[in-house]
């Protein structure tokens, strides 16, 4: 019964690591189109979303996913994106 509960709970996680590492793409998918339609944000903020979302896509290439996430988010706070 451990040994189930065991294989049921590394199934899991393995499948919230492959949801995470899937997620990363969307979010640089949504920054882009974003900064496509040329935001009314200052220079500032646009080189910060720049290189958070940089920083984000270097972090998914190596596999820190919620690292990722979490840089990918502030540059999609910027960029007021839901």
């Amino acid at each position: 019964m451990k040994f189930r509960l065991f294989v049921a709970a590394t199934v899991l996680a393995l499948a919230a690591g492959n949801a995470f590492a899937f997620h990363c793409p969307k979010d640089m998918k949504k920054i882009d189109d974003a900064l496509a339609a040329k935001p009314n944000i200052s220079a500032a903020q646009l080189a910060e979303v720049k290189r958070l979302r940089a920083e984000g896509e270097a972090l998914h290439k190596q596999g820190k996913h919620q690292a990722s996430l979490d840089a990918l988010g502030k540059a999609e706070k910027i960029l007021h994106i839901q």
